[in-house]
């Protein structure tokens, strides 16, 4: 892959675009999920939030992170862009799957909500919206520092 080479900061560059819209989500969905807990279901202002939420999910989060995958794996498979033996890569590699993860619970909570089962306090989507940022934080630190 190093005919990709000449274009590793643009890939780069698309590679932080889409993480940034990704990682926007991440923080924003649970937060709605928060809210969309205190209406009453099938109320009116029960039936916005789920209009913001599927639009946030499929038109912002889900094309983010694709992106973010495509650049990230095309950037790690331009050779001497990652060293293989560092053991940051797959830190950072499983701490990015679970951040995945992550984004695969918030779109299986919005089905609860989308069919009025929402079986979770707000508590717990207060908790849960810790967690992203968590993950960017040791990504970022992983990717910048490679402490190891």
């Amino acid at each position: 892959m190093s005919f990709l080479a000449p274009y590793l900061l643009w890939i780069k560059a698309l590679h932080v675009v889409a993480m940034v819209a990704w990682m926007s989500g991440l923080f924003y969905l649970p937060r709605l999920y928060v809210y969309h807990c205190q209406v009453a279901p099938g109320s009116a202002e029960g039936e916005r939030f789920k209009v913001m939420e599927r639009r946030l999910l499929k038109q912002i989060m889900n094309p983010a992170m694709i992106v973010t995958w495509i650049a990230g794996l095309l950037m790690a498979s331009i050779p001497g862009v990652v060293d293989m033996h560092a053991l940051w890569f797959p830190v950072k590699l499983v701490l990015v799957l679970l951040m995945t993860g992550f984004h695969g619970a918030c779109s299986r909570w919005r089905r609860d909500f989308l069919n009025d089962h929402n079986r979770r306090p707000e508590k717990f989507y207060r908790i849960a919206n810790e967690i992203p940022t968590v993950l960017l934080v040791l990504i970022v630190v992983l990717v910048i520092v490679k402490p190891f």
